[in-house]
């Protein structure tokens, strides 16, 4: 097999030779989300290698990048995902006769199934939505968004997704379809109750004419006024609604109003089929996970030690 000779200069800054990550991305056949996540990883490869002097991997220096990524302070999710990518490249290297596949069996990090968010309460929710602006188009948008999100327990990638044709009924429902995580097409749907439902209508009402293929909320901005959001604009306005309404921990963003979505549908005593098949969860040991912290927070352990001592 030849070896790998890790490239200097402007070659190495795009992370590997155009040719060879063409050949590697074309193996994959991936999504342009995946083939970024896949850059970005490949590059951070490669100039550890260099800086490092590395010319010739060996196992114990994509070890050595694993464990140089935790100690610079990235998160495990990330170190999971740069190793994941790593693995699979050095696999596809050995299976064109390009190199040996050194990083075969290497560990990533340990994910800690665990909530690294918090949900509200129904009192917060509350709190965050009266609290908003919805004199203008953009608190309008805003307030209609996160109700889709805290009564749909919508992901901000479903949000962004969302065009206006796919708004609309079902029987008696009015429904929205949704092209969930890792979708390639609108398969899924929700139901939008009353509340939402005027949410929504009243930020299309003073929107004004749209087709319904364009976005369901669109960008205000001068800029990029009309233009469908990004997943990081919806993160933004949410994170600022909750810091308006006096909810500023770390452990509050986005994704609060769709764990918000799930936990509070466990609590009204939905069975764990039901909160998975409105949450869309692919494994009900991800609905479970929510279950296991409400079941934790019932725990009165403390306060009969509490009790018995004091």
């Amino acid at each position: 097999m030849n070896n790998i000779t890790v490239l200097q200069g402007d070659v190495l800054t795009r992370g590997i030779t155009e040719d060879l990550y063409s050949r590697f991305i074309k193996y994959l056949d991936a999504t342009p989300k995946t083939v970024e996540t896949y850059t970005r990883a490949l590059r951070q490869l490669f100039l550890y290698f260099s800086r490092h002097g590395i010319v010739q991997p060996r196992r114990e220096d994509v070890m050595a990048f694993r464990d140089w990524l935790k100690d610079t302070g990235h998160k495990p999710t990330t170190v999971q995902n740069y190793i994941t990518v790593t693995r699979l490249f050095f696999r596809w290297t050995e299976q064109e006769g390009l190199y040996p596949n050194v990083a075969e069996h290497v560990k990533g990090a340990k994910i800690d199934r665990a909530h690294k968010k918090d949900n509200l309460t129904s009192r917060q929710v509350k709190d965050v939505l009266e609290g908003m602006d919805t004199e203008r188009l953009k608190g309008l948008r805003d307030y209609a968004i996160l109700t889709l999100m805290v009564t749909g327990g919508l992901r901000t990638i479903e949000v962004i997704r969302a065009d206006i044709g796919d708004f609309g009924t079902l029987g008696d429902d009015t429904v929205l379809y949704l092209q969930g995580k890792g979708r390639d097409e609108k398969t899924e749907y929700i139901k939008i109750r009353a509340n939402t439902e005027k949410a929504i209508r009243a930020y299309l009402s003073a929107r004004g004419a749209v087709e319904e293929s364009e976005p369901l909320f669109a960008s205000v901005a001068n800029r990029n006024k009309g233009k469908r959001l990004t997943t990081r604009s919806v993160s933004r306005l949410a994170k600022y609604n909750l810091v308006e309404a006096g909810y500023s921990s770390e452990r509050l963003t986005a994704h609060s109003f769709r764990h918000t979505a799930v936990t509070l549908s466990l609590l009204a005593g939905n069975s764990l089929e039901e909160v998975q098949q409105f949450a869309r969860h692919e494994n009900i040991s991800t609905t479970m996970i929510y279950n296991h912290a409400l079941e934790m927070s019932k725990n009165q352990c403390s306060e009969t030690i509490e009790q018995a001592i004091f």
